[in-house]
């Protein structure tokens, strides 16, 4: 009896031990292990980190500032300080990328700046190159667990997937996507889904071809203007 007292007791402290080591060494907030994560979609995306490494060297962005990042419709968003001034916002998209890629490359686009809000648009490339909204989810949750790595409590908020006349073809598939986001968003704590699809289509279900330029996917400035009524409420 004293012998199987003892051997209890020698394996509840070994079982002790090994619980504290296992909490000692779990990634925190559940972050994603890149090992987990899609590779990004082209290695291009190195080339523009080092253009916003020598952008911060050659004047230093402000403190705490409000980053849009995401593709190509954040990358010519020329007029974000002019529409939201007084505020510091610094561009940090990249186009041509997908959610997946902001993932990867969260540290140069936005967490290092520490930011007081980050503001991210991505998705729309994903579902033109085949990705589904299952995958888009996926990939909204590994970029908001990995900012919560290490900025718990900065408010983020995903832009929803814009329609647009040229991809008019995925409007479903976007729509499948973006609501994904929405209910995983308001599950969130300080993330917000932005609706920029609903006002972007017309009485017809269609995108408004007034808010694009001539390749029927980018945005023209009234494009812009849209986008920057419906965002300004998320940053009060």
């Amino acid at each position: 009896m004293r012998l199987l007292s003892r051997n209890t007791t020698l394996l509840a402290l070994l079982a002790a031990l090994l619980l504290a080591t296992g909490c000692a060494t779990a990634p925190a907030n559940d972050a994603p292990s890149t090992a987990a994560i899609d590779p990004v979609s082209s290695t291009a995306w190195t080339a523009d980190m080092a253009r916003f490494a020598a952008e911060d060297a050659a004047m230093p962005p402000p403190q705490h500032p409000v980053v849009f990042t995401g593709s190509s419709s954040v990358r010519l968003w020329q007029t974000l300080a002019t529409d939201f001034p007084g505020m510091p916002v610094l561009n940090r998209g990249f186009g041509g990328s997908e959610l997946r890629d902001a993932v990867w490359y969260a540290d140069q686009i936005a967490i290092h700046y520490d930011p007081a809000r980050i503001l991210i648009y991505s998705g729309d490339n994903d579902i033109n190159a085949g990705r589904t909204p299952a995958q888009v989810l996926a990939d909204f949750r590994a970029f908001v667990a990995r900012v919560r790595r290490d900025l718990p409590d900065t408010p983020i908020a995903f832009i929803a997937i814009k329609p647009s006349p040229s991809r008019a073809h995925l409007l479903d598939l976007q729509r499948q996507a973006n609501e994904l986001v929405k209910a995983e968003a308001a599950r969130m704590r300080n993330v917000d889904y932005v609706d920029v699809f609903t006002p972007m289509l017309g009485a017809d279900g269609q995108p408004r071809p007034e808010l694009f330029v001539d390749d029927r996917l980018h945005m023209s400035r009234k494009g812009y203007e849209l986008w920057r009524d419906v965002v300004s409420p998320y940053l009060r």
